[in-house]
């Protein structure tokens, strides 16, 4: 073969194992979005994997690619990653979500992707190439998003408390189960805009490096329309070891609390798609969670199990920078 053709067959595989990463995001993610409504019996299980698959393609009519510029060009320096560091950043992240799934934890995919790239780039080129700025800026949103979505989904869940003081709870529940799926529908709407665009940057990096785009090129419309229907299939087939994790083992939730927990895990997710910031889905609908139950009392939460999530955050880009270092080492070899 000549150089060309060993040089496409790369590139199509590692489109291919990007692909399979971004499937996985929505496996492994796909409990953050149905969680709490199949936990509050509003949906089925199967309902709800079609209801917020489809809502994960819809975002591609929604967002424009903030995101996927920040992972292309604000994490490391595209001049630094070759199809090596693609190859590493993907193998980490997606050997870190295959062990938090394994074990039910609710970690960020985003965040081991992210892990991935950095770990890879150092591997190849040391601290040189990070752009420290990005770098910061995502590292910030794993304070700031879980925060920001405990904060809106208590801060919801005391609005609809006093909006609905005096009436009878049947009818509240009655209606927040058919308001639940409009939530829903608003955080895997969030859900495919913030997350399927990750996999779309670092496509975006592997072209640019491998010669199939120059810097200014438009990104090709074959690219995010696979990444978006890759998250979606993912989400469709679930990853239910995480569900019951995220919709009754950190707080009990009725239908008014999984529409609180929902809209404002989805408001955060729509602002930080905006700002082109890659957050944590899990990180942000944790927090909501945590907020609702908080929002009855500090008891309602349980606090053990939402420590060892916070744990597997704190850990999630170290543990994924360090399986993309190896994975650099070997394909290093192989590639």
């Amino acid at each position: 073969m000549d150089p060309v053709q060993i040089s496409f067959t790369v590139i199509a595989a590692l489109v291919v194992l990007a692909l399979i990463f971004d499937f996985l995001n929505g496996f492994h993610d796909a409990a953050n979005a149905i969680a709490t409504v199949v936990s509050t019996g509003v949906l089925k299980p199967t309902q709800a994997v079609a209801w917020a698959a489809f809502f994960n393609f819809i975002a591609i009519f929604v967002f424009h690619l903030s995101v996927a510029a920040t992972v292309g060009k604000g994490i490391v320096d595209p001049a630094a990653v070759d199809h090596i560091v693609v190859f590493g950043a993907l193998s980490g992240a997606i050997a870190w979500n295959i062990i938090t799934w394994y074990f039910g934890i609710p970690s960020s995919s985003s965040h081991a992707l992210i892990g991935g790239i950095v770990g890879a780039t150092l591997a190849k080129a040391g601290t040189g190439p990070l752009v420290w700025s990005g770098i910061a800026k995502t590292v910030a949103f794993i304070i700031i998003s879980p925060m920001l979505g405990m904060l809106l989904g208590a801060a919801m869940m005391l609005a609809v408390s006093w909006i609905f003081f005096h009436k009878q709870p049947s009818k509240i529940d009655r209606w927040f189960r058919r308001l639940q799926l409009v939530s829903a529908a608003a955080y895997s709407l969030g859900h495919g805009g913030n997350d399927a665009q990750k996999t779309i940057g670092i496509i975006w990096l592997l072209l640019l490096s491998g010669g199939y785009l120059a810097h200014g090129d438009e990104l090709p419309y074959w690219v995010v329309v696979s990444c978006y229907v890759a998250i979606g299939l993912g989400t469709l087939f679930g990853g239910w070891r995480i569900v019951r994790t995220m919709g009754q083992g950190i707080t009990k939730l009725k239908p008014v609390g999984g529409f609180c927990a929902e809209t404002g895990g989805a408001i955060t997710l729509f602002l930080a798609s905006a700002l082109g910031i890659p957050v944590s889905t899990t990180h942000t609908i944790t927090g909501a969670i945590v907020g609702v139950g908080s929002s009855h009392r500090v008891s309602a939460v349980n606090w053990g199990l939402a420590g060892k999530i916070v744990w597997a955050w704190v850990l999630t880009i170290p543990c994924s920078a360090l399986m993309a270092a190896i994975a650099w080492w070997f394909g290093h070899y192989v590639l």
